[in-house]
């Protein structure tokens, strides 16, 4: 029936919808828009190591670990950001990349659209950190990530959905 933007800034905006629900009834939605691709990068060594990256959540209030992650423009093909945040976030540069999937984050409030990446033949080069972020760096075993999902101790979704099928990739090549 209607719609305003309530909130915007440089990364989301927010746009109340006045709907007719499927009953006839007038409703409303709360819709986050976000202005980048949500891009995740699971980097696995020879060795079958995965590097996450450690830091402080303001929305959570909490640290989390994560895979490497970020924002890419719209502009912008998702693999590009990808091997920038990698370097970013961690030093690494990978010389192979697999399209691990694409995802809605929360489709039920927002529009975020993800893309995951494994990032294989991996060498070290220059961490280049954004100035807001203070980033931890640990490299452990693909089954150790995999078993602090079980254990509900890694909750990105990017992180989960990213580690689960690169496993599945590795495992099986699909």
């Amino acid at each position: 029936m209607s719609s305003t933007v309530k909130y915007d800034n440089p990364w989301i905006s927010v746009t109340e919808h006045k709907v007719l629900t499927p009953a006839g009834k007038e409703g409303v939605y709360g819709v986050v828009s976000f202005k980048n691709k949500a891009i995740g990068i699971v980097p696995v060594d020879e060795n079958g190591n995965v590097y996450l990256v450690g830091q402080w959540r303001y929305p959570l209030q909490s640290y989390s670990w994560e895979i490497p992650e970020g924002g890419g423009p719209a502009s912008e093909q998702p693999m590009e950001t990808a091997k920038r945040e990698l370097k970013e976030e961690t030093g690494l540069v990978a010389q192979k990349w697999t399209l691990l999937g694409k995802l809605h984050t929360s489709n039920s409030v927002c529009d975020e659209e993800g893309y995951l990446f494994l990032a294989q033949e991996l060498h070290q080069a220059a961490h280049e950190p954004e100035d807001t972020e203070v980033l931890n760096v640990k490299k452990i075993p693909l089954q150790e990530a995999i078993a602090l999902i079980m254990a509900m101790e890694i909750t990105d979704s990017l992180a989960i959905t990213g580690l689960l099928l690169a496993e599945r990739f590795l495992k099986t090549g699909n």
